[in-house]
């Protein structure tokens, strides 16, 4: 099974951005995390990130007919971007949208998804290990 993970503006920045809510792991410290999981479900998993929404939008869009899914986590774009929601439509992967933090409890403009809309699944508040679940969702019921 191959997976995009894919983490939009400011995930570059964990370790140093707001630790009281993102924690003091690092964006490294992601992304090994991410790996270790593929290497442990013997998956096939690309990440991309970036801080530009039109990057974010042709990646989604390159995915299809070479993805059978997507783990996406927006960040400031989920509240903003029909773009990247319509792309997720467009391309009809399964996509599962993860958050680090409880966006529920945050303030009242980030209780809206638009990226959650095209979602199969949302995981909020359950920190890096909200990746892994998303992962395992994927493969549980979208896998071979």
């Amino acid at each position: 099974m191959k997976i995009l993970v894919l983490n939009g503006p400011n995930l570059n920045m964990l370790g140093i951005r707001e630790p009281g809510i993102y924690g003091r792991s690092t964006f490294a410290d992601l992304l090994a995390l991410i790996e270790r999981t593929a290497k442990e479900e013997n998956l096939d998993i690309e990440q991309y990130q970036s801080n530009h929404e039109g990057h974010l939008v042709d990646k989604i869009q390159w995915a299809y007919g070479k993805i059978d899914g997507i783990v996406i986590n927006p960040a400031a774009y989920t509240h903003t971007s029909v773009a990247i929601l319509d792309a997720l439509k467009a391309v009809s992967i399964p996509a599962v949208e993860v958050h680090i933090s409880d966006v529920d409890a945050r303030e009242p403009f980030r209780q809206i998804s638009y990226a959650g809309m095209a979602c199969v699944h949302t995981i909020k508040g359950h920190g890096f290990e909200g990746y892994r679940e998303a992962i395992l969702y994927l493969k549980e019921h979208y896998g071979p």
